[in-house]
């Protein structure tokens, strides 16, 4: 199910700017290029080369939606190439305005389970990945601007079984976002963490580390909203994060979850 745009074309302030994207091939980042190009906001997305998923059906979806993408290979566990990532939004565009950390992996070990090189992956990428994606835009970013890392409702809300690495990587993502916030403050760069709920994408569908389809569409019976989100709803959010509409909004942890945080079980 995908919910369109309410309000294409609307003057967010995005028109003309330049985000950076990573984990742009599929799920969340890829319909983020895609909002932003109805909001006449071009695209770099980094993309990990080992995914499954196609980044040139990013770059087909972006074209399709009237706007431009340049597809960048990027292992953010590696701090020259992210450095790289960051430098081809000016070289190609001209200007960056926008970071939207994304990328990310998810796998399933429960303590006992849980090796050192395991921990110390995990947090290579969903946390320290996202550190270095801010370091490396930072530094080429105009001021101004604005940087959203995507945390996540396990780990930013919840707890999460056999999934200890995850939920700290999560968790300390909100803590990274409100001291860039403040650190950045002066030069009127904004930075926020979404906590997406249960969206439906990739890395929610898959079996083995996450829900996998069945376990999510028994999941959505607790959400008041009666469904789980799509990753265009969740891209919307990040947009509006980093649009005019939310100039006064910076060190804020967002969740967006169709309300499954605050509902009483029972």
């Amino acid at each position: 199910m995908s919910r369109s745009d309410p309000t294409p074309g609307r003057d967010d302030g995005l028109a003309g700017k330049v985000a950076v994207v990573t984990g742009g091939a599929s799920g969340i980042g890829r319909a983020l290029a895609v909002a932003y190009a109805r909001a006449g906001t071009r695209t770099v997305v980094g993309y990990y080369p080992r995914d499954p998923h196609d980044v040139s059906e990013t770059v087909a979806a972006v074209a399709a939606a009237g706007g431009e993408c340049v597809p960048v290979a990027v292992d953010v566990a590696r701090p020259a190439e992210v450095d790289a990532l960051a430098r081809a939004a000016v070289s190609e565009f001209g200007r960056l305005d926008i970071t939207v950390a994304g990328a990310g992996i998810l796998r399933r070990a429960e303590l006992a389970e849980l090796t050192d090189d395991a921990w110390e992956e995990m947090l290579a990428v969903d946390l320290t990945g996202v550190m270095r994606t801010f370091r490396a835009c930072a530094a080429q970013m105009r001021d101004g601007g604005a940087m959203v890392a995507i945390s996540s409702i396990m780990g930013g809300v919840y707890g999460w079984e056999d999934h200890a690495h995850y939920t700290a990587a999560k968790a300390g993502v909100v803590g990274l976002c409100r001291a860039l916030a403040v650190e950045l403050a002066p030069r009127g760069i904004r930075v926020n963490a979404l906590s997406p709920g249960l969206i439906e994408s990739p890395q929610s569908l898959d079996p083995v580390n996450s829900l996998g389809p069945e376990g999510l569409a028994e999941a959505a019976k607790a959400i008041p909203a009666g469904r789980v989100g799509q990753v265009d709803e969740a891209a919307r959010v990040i947009r509006f994060l980093t649009g005019d509409d939310s100039s006064y909004i910076t060190g804020q942890h967002l969740v967006a979850d169709g309300g499954l945080s605050i509902r009483y079980p029972g």
